[in-house]
C-alpha cells in the first residue's frame, strides 16, 4: 500500500508541475507587421490562448474587433463598440497575453495619456524588458476603436483603420489593459504602450487613442521571457515583413 501512495503521490506532483502557470512571460501569435499587412486568417484559437495566459490584448479572425483579455476571461469589442462573449473555437490572427501576477501597484490620479505613460516611465524606468499593465479606476474620458470584420482580398490595416469607427466615453469606469514592449521588438510587436480598455460593466470599450484618469490604481507585472508563435502553414508566405511599416503603424495605432 505504502508503495502505491508513493507512485499516487509522485504522480500528483508532476501533474501540479505540468499544470503549474508560468509567469513572467509574455507569449504572442503572429506579428504586428504581418497585420498591417493584411494577415488577418485566425491561427489560434481563443481556447489555446488562453493556456498560454489569463491576460492580455490582440484581434480576431478576419480582424473582427478588439479582443481583451481579463480574469482569464476573453471580451471581443466589435465595431458597434458593443462588447460580446466569443466562443472558445474562435480564432486570433495576433494576440499578446501574460499570466498576470504584478510586481508594482500604486495609485494614479488626475493624469492625461501622456502623463500616465510618463507616470510609468519613472516608476519602471526599465524599458529593455516587457510590461503587462493594469490601470483600473476612473476614466473622466477615454477614446477608443474598433475595426470591421474584412473580406478576402484583405486591404492592409491602414486601409481598415481609415474607416474605423471611434467611441468616445465620458465619466465611465473601467479598466486599461495592455503592455509596454521594448524598442527592440519593432516590427514584431508595438513598440512602447499599446492599450485595450474595457468597461466597468462589460459594455463597452475598445484600443485606446486617448485617456484622461481621474483616479486608478496601476499594477504592473514585468516580464523578462517572450515566446512568439508563428502559423504552421503558409499563411504568411507571401508577405514581404522586410519593409520598415513604423510610420504606417503609428497612424493605425493613435488612429491619424
Amino acid at each position: 500500500m505504502r508503495k502505491t501512495l508513493l507512485i499516487g503521490l509522485a504522480a500528483g506532483i508532476v501533474f501540479c508541475i505540468g499544470c503549474a502557470r508560468e509567469l513572467n512571460k509574455i507569449t504572442q501569435t503572429s506579428t504586428i507587421d504581418a497585420l498591417l499587412a493584411g494577415a488577418y486568417d485566425g491561427d489560434m484559437s481563443c481556447e489555446e490562448l488562453l493556456k498560454f495566459g489569463d491576460f492580455g490584448i490582440g484581434t480576431f479572425d478576419t480582424l473582427d474587433g478588439e479582443m481583451v483579455i481579463y480574469d482569464g476571461m476573453v471580451y471581443q469589442i466589435r465595431a458597434d463598440g458593443k462588447v460580446y462573449r466569443p466562443g472558445l473555437k474562435t480564432k486570433t490572427p495576433f494576440a499578446t497575453v501574460c499570466n498576470f501576477e504584478p510586481d508594482m501597484s500604486f495609485s494614479m490620479r488626475s493624469a492625461d495619456y501622456h502623463g500616465v505613460k510618463s507616470i510609468i516611465d519613472e516608476k519602471m524606468p526599465n524599458e529593455n524588458i516587457f510590461v503587462a499593465i493594469e490601470i483600473s479606476g476612473s476614466f473622466k474620458y477615454v477614446k477608443a476603436r474598433s475595426v470591421p470584420a474584412q473580406q478576402k482580398p484583405y486591404p492592409p490595416l491602414a486601409e481598415v483603420a481609415k474607416n474605423q469607427p471611434i467611441f468616445e466615453m465620458t465619466d465611465v469606469e473601467g479598466t486599461v489593459i495592455g503592455f509596454r514592449s521594448p524598442g527592440f521588438v519593432k516590427g514584431i510587436n508595438v513598440s512602447g504602450y499599446h492599450f485595450h480598455f474595457l468597461s466597468g460593466d462589460k459594455t463597452k470599450g475598445g484600443h485606446v487613442l486617448d485617456i484622461e484618469l481621474d483616479e486608478a490604481v496601476f499594477k504592473g507585472d514585468i516580464c523578462n521571457k517572450f515566446l512568439l508563435v508563428l502559423p504552421e502553414d503558409d499563411k504568411l508566405k507571401d508577405l514581404d515583413l522586410s519593409i520598415d511599416k513604423s510610420e504606417e503603424l503609428e497612424k493605425v495605432e493613435m488612429g491619424k
